[in-house]
């Protein structure tokens, strides 16, 4: 199962995101879900990097990507790209609720 971690601070403003996992609808490299899930993060992620310019750390490795953004400043600015990945990933586990699951907790 793929999970997706939304962070919020005390405000309900989102500061990032932690996704890892795989689906398990296919065979590696073949799994339309776990590419689906990567695209739309790793444009998120590269949206608030290098598009906005927002200061953030982000890191991938196999199975797991995170986000988390580093200054108020950038929290204001981000809000509607982290917005639109929650709500691109809650849509989508309606369609998969066994493969992705979402979740938003306070930090």
């Amino acid at each position: 199962m793929i999970t997706a971690r939304f962070a919020v601070d005390k405000h309900k403003r989102l500061v990032g995101f932690h996704i890892t996992g795989h689906s398990m609808t296919a065979p590696h490299g073949s799994d339309i879900l776990c590419a689906f899930v990567s695209s739309a993060a790793y444009m998120a992620a590269n949206t608030v990097t290098e598009i906005i310019g927002a200061d953030a750390t982000a890191e991938d490795a196999d199975g797991m990507m995170k986000l988390r953004l580093q200054s108020e400043d950038c929290i204001d600015r981000c809000q509607d790209i982290l917005q639109g990945l929650r709500l691109h990933l809650e849509a989508t586990q309606e369609q998969y609720p066994k493969n992705l699951k979402v979740i938003t907790m306070e930090v």
